[in-house]
């Protein structure tokens, strides 16, 4: 595909749709707010401005593909030229809303690594689909059998209600409803009006309801959220050396990511799922924004059991390296922990205290009802995460391990550590503890072994990658070799 090429002339009745959508949403209520029909034309305007600018992108937009570069071009009044080497091209990503479905298009996404990405939309989507493949299926880069690795299962759902995202879910809603009254005027009317649902109920156990209804909506709410972004999925193996990841209910994704720019995997438990016994798995591999969190860009697995994820893990990798036996950290590590996690806790305490002998006695009230609930949690909190801690290495992965709100084990390639940098504050020195991170181009960039034994940590860091410690470490020479 060395010719030029244009983008889908369907993209217009996209976007007609699209303008169209917005000026009706954002027309009625003005129109019956003003009692006028003004409003009709500026839709009109605006529709037709939306259109005509996207003619103008479609008629002077063109690309094409080389042996060696991928070049997106638009000519107009100005001259934009964007070039990217294949060999620098990371992930390709397909994705299609339902007018695109509607319409047979999707929007393809190249990713270098860089935070400019090279975007082709709308495409027809059989095109799409030969571009995605021309560009990432090359030269099969690992002998392990291609074919699916992970379908859902649709009672992965029931670990959605138990992320942070439901109650979240449930409290924005209310936030919008009285938005929206606000705006007309309404916002106490309906509060007083929910109030009255409850009959004589004491205020305190209507404001109790409410919330307990905010929770359902939220549960409701995580659940559909689960659903559109999930359903379908599939991971699969591709010839040439590649993962696809493809999920969506409405709008549909395909993320292709090769795996000779894979560094390995982490299995993520956040509080509510590890408590469900679920885990998900991310990607660390180069080439992956650090910002595409907020797309989940780089998850392989969602939420599933956690023996599923370990499984999924052991066959993206080619062995089992997600649960290996752990070097527990020491007890001084567990000590930093309550330490920090009561003084977080005391510091919102203290000061309920102090205001509430400064102004009125119901902040000493709630100072100690926040005593009471957030002490004992610190400690459990600062308990489970000693527990959390650990380190190992099985194969040519190291395991790192650490978190308890969000519990993270970090499956890392050796060929894939870069440097490491050891950490050792003046509370750490005196209990013999120091911080080793393990520097990658890979994912976050940087995996951390939280206050380890110092001599014990500095052996295994000189050990896990030979050479880059050896010249500043006090360890013996075998300890460097694998």
């Amino acid at each position: 595909m060395s010719e030029w090429r244009r983008l889908d002339r369907r993209t217009l009745g996209v976007t007609a749709l699209v303008t169209a959508g917005i000026a009706v949403s954002a027309g009625v209520p003005i129109a019956i707010g003003a009692w006028s029909l003004w409003p009709v034309p500026a839709a009109v305007l605006f529709v037709g401005a939306g259109v005509l600018a996207d003619f103008v992108r479609w008629r002077f937009t063109r690309y094409r593909c080389t042996p060696e570069r991928l070049e997106l071009e638009f000519r107009f009044l100005a001259h934009t030229r964007k070039s990217s080497p294949r060999e620098r091209i990371r992930t390709v990503d397909l994705t299609a809303h339902p007018l695109h479905r509607v319409f047979g298009v999707a929007v393809l996404t190249i990713g270098t690594g860089q935070r400019a990405e090279i975007a082709l939309g709308p495409l027809a989507r059989a095109d799409a689909e030969a571009l995605r493949t021309e560009l990432l299926h090359r030269v099969p880069a690992t002998e392990r059998t291609d074919g699916s690795l992970a379908s859902l299962d649709p009672r992965w759902i029931r670990y959605a209600p138990v992320s942070f995202v439901a109650p979240a879910l449930g409290l924005s809603a209310f936030g919008a409803l009285f938005k929206v009254a606000d705006w007309f005027g309404a916002g106490g009317g309906l509060l007083n009006w929910l109030l009255d649902r409850f009959g004589d109920l004491p205020l305190a156990a209507s404001v109790l309801l409410l919330l307990v209804l905010a929770v359902v909506l939220g549960v409701a709410g995580a659940a559909g959220l689960f659903a559109e972004m999930w359903w379908h999925y599939r991971l699969d193996r591709e010839p040439g050396g590649t993962l696809r990841v493809r999920r969506g209910l409405l709008t549909t994704r395909s993320v292709t990511l090769e795996e000779r720019r894979l560094r390995g995997v982490e299995l993520v438990e956040p509080l509510g799922a590890r408590l469900a016994g679920a885990a998900r798995v991310d990607a660390i591999a180069t080439g992956v924004k650090r910002d595409d969190d907020k797309t989940e860009s780089k998850t392989l697995l969602p939420a599933a059991p956690r023996a599923v994820a370990v499984a999924v893990a052991a066959r993206v990798l080619g062995e089992p390296a997600t649960d290996v036996p752990l070097v527990a950290h020491p007890r001084a590590a567990r000590g930093r922990r309550l330490r920090w996690a009561l003084l977080t806790a005391l510091v919102p305490v203290l000061a309920l205290l102090v205001l509430g002998a400064l102004l009125t006695d119901v902040l000493l009230v709630l100072g100690g009802a926040l005593a009471v609930v957030a002490l004992p949690v610190a400690v459990l909190l600062a308990v489970d995460a000693h527990r959390g801690l650990g380190h190992g290495a099985r194969g040519r992965y190291l395991v790192l391990r650490a978190g308890t709100v969000r519990r993270s084990t970090a499956v890392l390639a050796r060929d894939g550590v870069i440097g490491w940098t050891v950490k050792q504050s003046v509370f750490q020195r005196r209990r013999g503890l120091a911080t080793f991170t393990a520097t990658t181009a890979a994912g976050t960039g940087a995996y951390s072994i939280f206050d380890a034994d110092a001599g014990e940590g500095l052996e295994f860091a000189a050990a896990a990658v030979p050479g880059i410690l050896a010249p500043f470490a006090s360890v013996p020479a075998e300890a460097s070799r694998t």
